[in-house]
């Protein structure tokens, strides 16, 4: 007995300063990467169903609308352009693209390892995307055009949290009118707002030779950013259904020149663009990607790629968008089957609401697509934070709170570990053969409390008598809070003043940072 004093005496502040201080990557409960895949929607029978009737639609349909150069890509390839003006896909040719296809994709960090992603396997990782052309006003119970301004600080905050492992680009400028200076200042605000690996879209081909020029001046090079690149190009290079989009496929080409992993990304609707079938929107979307994959791979074998099945959920009543539903839930994991499938590194949508506030909706809908993209082991679940509205509203607020509930989503993804330790059989003879009875303060416990439990940051577990005591804390003001602490500090990717001024001298930024 007295032993157990001895331990536990004065030595609670210690322990409250270990709780405080951050925990190595090692030692955390929840972090990038962890492996999912133990949710499987489909049976093997059906995933190789959906693969058979992917080819059957590629080799007897093809996809119509390749630009000049993408059909010569593609013809040298062995595609089989028709006089129908689609381009069809012999089977043996998209089998030989997937033996070349890069298997394992590392998206990098700017000069930041830490963030660096590992895409290989069922490795999960979450972040943010979308074009949201409106910001959710959680003060005013009310959306505005989002600007330069709200997409630096959703870098910023970004960039603060432990949860959300990247950041595509959630929303578009629309106080920027000429769509180049948008592309270019798209990139700065992003870079100048996190270190995390960025993915944008450029709306012209014609913007890559100024955006390259920008991104080599802030890796210090050509020849660093080629090396390392810190930003991906988000490729919307189909118009489904099983159509390519002409200028998106030459941005695509023009970024694989430049060294620039990309995202395939197809985005049908199902019911309207797509199939309204779960089974047939995953047909049509993978068999959309595959095409993408033949097209990079015979442009630059083994080039990274990642294959974005986004196929989305519609309500057949309105024809509103359903990201919220558990239809979209079941869409996105049956996609991760069917990239571990293929043995490539994939992407859907997760985490996205069709609520229109941060509210009780919302965090079903988040928590629902989240979980069961982890789950499923979606190599990127985008859109897993922020999200409003049917992808057409982002929230700073939303996004500061995701990061709870996507550690909480990760800690369902990291499952049951099961060995000698976790099973505890010591613990129980410790505690019950002559013990005090319950497991309140022993070593293993308190060893384990950290590494084993995700403990929410806004979530608020105290009992009623506690939370009156503390003013009864609103979780949406309690996360403004937060938000407000984070934009009144300096961005912690700053760029260096002289290549700040540089960047500012030769192109016009927007941004007053």
């Amino acid at each position: 007995m007295n032993n157990r004093k001895t331990r536990r005496a004065g030595g609670r502040s210690s322990r409250q300063a270990r709780r405080a201080a951050p925990l190595t990557r090692d030692m955390r409960p929840v972090r990038a990467g962890m492996e999912g895949g133990t949710y499987k929607p489909l049976s093997n029978a059906g995933v190789e169903k959906i693969h058979q009737a992917a080819l059957t639609a590629l080799e007897t349909i093809g996809l119509a609308d390749a630009p000049d150069s993408g059909v010569e890509i593609l013809r040298r390839a062995g595609a089989e352009p028709g006089g129908d003006g689609r381009i069809r896909f012999p089977r043996a040719l998209v089998e030989d693209m997937l033996a070349r296809a890069a298997t394992e994709i590392t998206l990098y960090g700017r000069g930041a390892p830490q963030h660096d992603l590992h895409l290989a396997g069922s490795r999960v990782h979450y972040g943010t995307a979308g074009a949201a052309v409106s910001i959710v006003d959680v003060e005013n119970n009310t959306y505005r055009d989002s600007t330069l301004q709200d997409l630096y600080d959703a870098a910023r905050i970004t960039d603060r949290l432990d949860n959300v492992h990247f950041l595509q680009r959630p929303m578009v400028a629309r106080d920027i009118a000429d769509n180049y200076e948008m592309d270019l200042n798209t990139i700065y605000a992003c870079c100048a707002g996190t270190r995390k690996h960025i993915g944008t879209s450029f709306s012209d081909p014609a913007h890559l030779p100024g955006a390259c020029g920008m991104l080599h001046m802030i890796a210090g090079g050509e020849d660093r950013f080629r090396e390392k690149p810190f930003i991906s190009n988000s490729n919307c290079f189909v118009v489904p259904p099983m159509k390519f989009a002409t200028e998106s496929c030459q941005t695509m080409e023009a970024c694989i020149r430049a060294g620039m992993p990309v995202l395939l990304l197809s985005a049908g609707m199902a019911g309207a663009t797509a199939p309204s079938t779960i089974a047939g929107a995953i047909t049509q979307t993978v068999a959309e990607c595959l095409a993408g994959i033949v097209y990079v791979n015979a442009l630059a074998p083994g080039h990274p790629a990642i294959l974005g099945t986004w196929p989305f959920g519609l309500d057949l009543r309105t024809g509103a968008m359903t990201v919220g539903s558990g239809e979209q839930a079941l869409l996105s994991a049956g996609c991760a089957q069917m990239h571990r499938f293929y043995g490539l590194p994939g992407g859907a949508c997760g985490g996205a609401c069709d609520a229109k506030m941060p509210d009780m909706q919302a965090g079903w809908e988040q928590m629902c697509s989240n979980v069961m993209a982890g789950l499923a082991g979606i190599n990127m679940v985008y859109e897993a934070a922020g999200m409003h509205a049917s992808l057409l509203g982002f929230c700073h607020e939303s996004l500061i709170l995701a990061d709870d509930l996507i550690g909480q989503a990760q800690r369902c993804v990291r499952g049951i570990e099961v060995n000698d330790e976790t099973l505890a059989l010591g613990q129980m003879a410790e505690v019950c053969l002559g013990g005090p009875g319950h497991y309140l303060g022993t070593d293993q416990t308190m060893a384990r409390m950290e590494r084993d439990h995700v403990y929410p940051s806004f979530g608020d577990r105290a009992s009623p008598r506690e939370w009156a005591e503390r003013g009864k804390p609103a979780l949406i003001a309690k996360a403004t809070g937060r938000k407000n602490r984070i934009l009144s500090e300096q961005s912690q990717a700053a760029f260096d003043p002289i290549l700040d001024q540089a960047l500012r001298t030769r192109f016009r930024i927007h941004l007053g940072v």
